[in-house]
C-alpha cells in the first residue's frame, strides 16, 4: 500500500527541554515519511526550549509550537492530539530519537486492511546523554490481542514508540492527568496503552527503531512515585476487569522485582523500605519476596559484578543478545 500521501502528526510534550529538543526534533524531521504534522506541546518550560522550536519552526513549516500552563505529560499529550489534522497521531518525547524509517514502516502496518490495528510500536534501546546505545531490549515482541500480556508488564517500554488511531484515543479518553493530579505520574503510558488493548489489536516493527534517552532526572528516577503509578493503573484495571486479578498480581510481582533491583543498581538503599511498605499493602507475599529473595540476590549479583568482572550490571535487566536487528551497545543510535 502507498502511505506517502498520509498525514501522520507527531506529538511532542516539552517541559524545560532546551537541551534535548533540537536533537529530537531533527530525528523526526530526518522520517522517510515526510507528510508530517509536528506538534510541539510546551508544558510551561522556564528554559529557551520554546525559541529554539520557534527557530525550528521558521526554516519548517511542518513544525508548530503550542505553549499551555504547566499540567503535566498527559495534558501535554492530550493538547497535542486533539489540536492534530490527522487521524493518525505518533508521540515521543521531547529527549528521545525515532531511527529515520520509523514513521514509514509503521504506518504501514496501520494501514493494512488485512491486519487491521488501533496501534503499532517498535522496539527500543536505551541511550546515553551522547546517543550511545547503552542497553537493548530483546524481549519477544507481541502483537494481536495483548490486554492480557500488559497487566503482567509494559513491553513497549516507554512513550515514544506508538503511532496510535485518532478512534483508539478517543476510545481510551487519552492519556489520563489524574496519576499526577495525584502524586502519582510515572505510568500514563502503560495505562493509556492497556485502555486501547481493551478495545484494539496491537501491531509491531520487529526492528529497533525507538532511542529511549536515559538521565538522572527522568520521571522514572522517583521510584516510589513511579510504584505508586503502577498501583494505580492496577486498580482501574482490577475495577473494570475483576476476573484478570491473577494476572494483575502477576503484573505486581513483576514490576516488584524489576523497581527494587533498580533501586538497588542505582544505589538508592534508602527508596527500599518504601518500596516494599507500598508493595506489601498490596500483597505481603510479594513484599516478602522482595525483601528476602529478589533484594539479597541482587545485591550478591551487583557485588560479583563489581569487584570479579570489573563493571556493573544493567539495572533493568541482563545484557543483550545477538538477533538480526541488533544495535550493538556502545554504538551511535542514530
Amino acid at each position: 500500500m502507498n502511505t506517502n500521501e498520509t498525514l501522520v502528526s507527531v506529538v511532542i510534550p516539552a517541559y524545560n527541554a532546551a537541551q534535548w529538543i533540537a536533537r529530537t526534533l531533527e530525528s523526526v524531521q530526518a522520517q522517510t515519511h515526510e507528510n508530517l504534522e509536528i506538534l510541539v506541546v510546551d508544558d510551561g518550560s522556564s528554559d529557551n526550549g520554546p525559541a529554539i522550536v520557534e527557530q525550528f519552526a521558521a526554516r519548517d513549516p511542518r513544525i508548530r509550537l503550542i505553549r499551555q500552563p504547566n499540567g503535566g505529560v498527559a495534558r501535554a499529550r492530550n493538547t497535542g492530539w486533539k489540536q492534530a489534522k490527522s487521524d493518525y497521531i505518533a508521540f515521543v518525547d521531547a529527549d528521545d530519537l525515532w531511527t529515520r524509517d520509523k514513521t514509514e514502516r509503521q504506518l504501514a502496518i496501520l494501514l493494512d486492511p488485512e491486519k487491521p490495528v488501533g496501534l503499532v510500536y517498535s522496539r527500543y534501546v536505551m541511550i546515553d546523554g551522547q546517543d550511545r546505545v547503552i542497553y537493548r531490549w530483546d524481549d519477544t515482541p507481541h502483537a494481536g490481542q495483548v490486554f492480557d500480556i500488559l497487566l503482567t508488564y509494559n513491553f513497549i517500554g516507554n512513550g515514544s514508540a506508538v503511532l496510535v488511531t485518532r478512534a483508539a484515543l478517543e476510545a481510551a479518553d487519552g492519556f489520563d492527568p489524574s496519576l499526577r493530579d495525584k502524586n502519582a505520574q510515572g505510568c500514563e503510558d502503560i495505562l493509556f496503552y492497556c485502555r486501547v488493548a481493551e478495545h484494539y489489536a496491537f501491531g509491531v516493527v520487529d526492528d529497533y527503531q525507538i532511542g529511549y534517552r536515559q538521565l538522572p532526572d527522568n520521571m522514572s528516577s522517583n521510584l516510589a512515585r513511579m510504584l505508586q503509578s503502577w498501583l494505580l493503573v492496577i486498580d482501574e484495571m482490577d475495577a473494570r476487569h475483576p476476573d484478570k486479578k491473577a494476572l494483575s498480581h502477576a503484573g505486581l510481582a513483576r514490576y516488584g522485582r524489576w523497581i527494587v533491583r533498580r533501586a538497588i543498581h542505582q544505589r538508592r538503599f534508602a527508596q527500599l523500605p518504601r518500596l516494599i511498605a507500598l508493595i506489601a499493602r498490596r500483597s505481603p507475599g510479594i513484599a516478602a519476596e522482595m525483601l528476602f529473595s529478589v533484594a539479597p540476590t541482587t545485591v550478591i549479583e551487583q557485588l560479583r559484578y563489581r569487584f570479579i568482572k570489573g563493571s556493573t550490571p544493567s539495572a533493568d535487566a541482563a545484557p543483550a543478545s545477538a538477533d538480526p536487528f541488533s544495535l550493538p551497545v556502545g554504538s551511535q543510535f542514530i
